[in-house]
C-alpha cells in the first residue's frame, strides 16, 4: 500500500511543495539537481552555504534522498528541506523525511552543522516540517537519536515526541499531531 501511495499520491503533492519560512529559518525544498551539489560538495554562484555545509549527516540524508527518487519518483512534499538561516541566507543543516508515508505517518530525521547547533534551529525547523506533514493528512512521526545526542533527545521531547523503544544503538520516539479545536 505505501508503494501505491508513494508511486501515485506524491506525484500530486510535489505542485504543492514549496519552501517554509519560519521566525528565523527558511526550510528550502530541495530538487534532484541541488541535491546532487549537495552530494558532491559543488556549489553553484547562488548556492549559500555556511561553512562546515554540508556535513557527514547532510550528505547521508542526500543520498537517501536521492535514493528514494530513484524508487519511488517525486517525493515532495515528503522529502529533503536544506535549514538556512533568514539573517544571511546560508543553509547550516537539513531536514527531511525518511522515506514516503506509511500508514499515516512518517519518519522524520535532521542536523546541523556544529556552528549552528544550541540555537533552537532543530525544533524549530522540526515544527515546521511537523507542520508541512500536518498540512497532507499526515499525524504520526517517528524519530531516531543515538544514546549520546542529550540535544536531539531535548528537541524530539520538546516537539512532543516520546520515546518509544530503545536498542544497543538508538533510541526510537513517536509523536502524534493533536487536532486543533476550533
Amino acid at each position: 500500500a505505501s508503494t501505491w501511495f508513494a508511486m501515485n499520491s506524491l506525484s500530486m503533492f510535489a505542485r504543492t511543495m514549496t519552501d517554509r519560512e519560519t521566525a528565523r529559518l527558511i526550510l528550502r525544498a530541495v530538487d534532484t539537481a541541488q541535491a546532487q551539489r549537495i552530494r558532491d560538495k559543488a556549489p553553484l554562484a547562488e548556492d549559500r552555504w555556511a561553512e562546515g555545509y554540508p556535513f557527514e549527516g547532510d550528505l547521508a540524508a542526500i543520498g537517501g534522498f536521492l535514493r528514494a527518487r530513484d524508487q519511488y519518483g517525486d517525493q515532495r512534499p515528503f522529502g529533503y528541506y536544506q535549514i538556512t538561516r533568514q539573517s544571511d541566507g546560508a543553509a547550516v543543516g537539513g531536514i527531511g523525511f525518511v522515506g514516503p508515508p506509511d500508514g499515516g505517518m512518517v519518519e522524520i530525521a535532521y542536523g546541523l552543522i556544529p556552528a549552528a547547533r544550541g540555537h533552537g534551529y532543530a525544533g524549530e525547523a522540526l515544527f515546521a516540517l511537523m507542520a508541512i506533514a500536518g498540512e497532507h493528512g499526515i499525524a504520526g512521526f517517528r524519530a531516531d537519536t543515538t544514546h549520546d545526542n542529550i540535544a536531539s533527545q531535548c528537541t524530539l521531547a520538546h516537539a512532543g515526541f516520546e520515546q518509544v523503544a530503545a536498542d544497543d544503538e538508538l533510541l526510537h520516539y513517536e509523536a502524534r499531531l493533536v487536532p486543533r479545536m476550533a
